[in-house]
């Protein structure tokens, strides 16, 4: 992959995982903990993510396409931002795990695909890579539970079939991701909400990876 001319000021920190695997929280922990800039996931400005969910093979390609530029725009953003960034969720992911998921069960047909898969390659040769890719797998219960609890209206009804057929792409990426340092976070097991331990735990195993790099907000 071609790689965009570099900011030497800034460190980019990416948090990837499944529907329901805990990246805002994630995102909301370290903001409050660290002085960095968030980037967060622009679900809610998506104007064609209602009519997705009600039918995905007539608006997928038009959905998956807003979520690619806009993540775009976000990444360009942030490769200019100086100090540390944290972005919820990748465009790596928008391309290799949804899209792909959405062209493996013939939402997307090849045509589409074929512009949409071309505009993703472009876009990497534009882009800088995560210094550090964190990656929260959780079980599919745990998923489905916090999905549920959280009360989004547009998920209520995503078919289990297809959050495991995400599940398998997303462990199938993250096998063979290697743009950048991995930190595998089992979500289901560590409460970095509340737990004072996992807080902790979490904390040195990030800074343990970007040496240096972080600072406590208020130091």
């Amino acid at each position: 992959m071609s790689k965009a001319a570099t900011n030497q000021n800034r460190k980019f920190i990416a948090i990837a995982g499944n529907i329901g695997s805990g990246k805002s929280s994630l995102l909301d922990f370290l903001t409050d903990t660290y002085d960095v800039s968030p980037f967060y996931e622009p679900n809610d400005d998506n104007p064609y993510l209602p009519d997705f969910y009600k039918d995905m093979k007539r608006w997928a390609f038009q959905s998956q396409l807003y979520f690619l530029s806009n993540k775009f725009r976000i990444h360009q953003e942030a490769d200019r931002t100086d100090g540390v960034v944290i972005q919820d969720r990748t465009i790596f992911e928008d391309a290799e795990i949804f899209a792909t998921a959405l062209h493996q069960m013939r939402k997307i047909d090849s045509r589409d695909w074929q512009t949409y898969w071309n505009f993703y390659q472009t876009i990497l040769k534009a882009i800088q890579p995560p210094d550090l890719m964190i990656y929260l797998r959780c079980p599919m219960r745990t998923l489905r539970r916090r999905i549920r609890v959280r009360g989004r209206k547009m998920e209520q009804d995503i078919p289990l079939s297809y959050l495991k057929r995400l599940e398998r792409l997303y462990e199938n990426w993250i096998d063979d991701y290697t743009l950048s340092e991995v930190l595998v976070l089992e979500s289901n097991s560590l409460n970095f909400v509340d737990d004072l331990v996992d807080r902790q735990d979490v904390h040195e195993r990030i800074e343990a990876l970007l040496p240096a790099t972080l600072k406590r907000s208020g130091v």
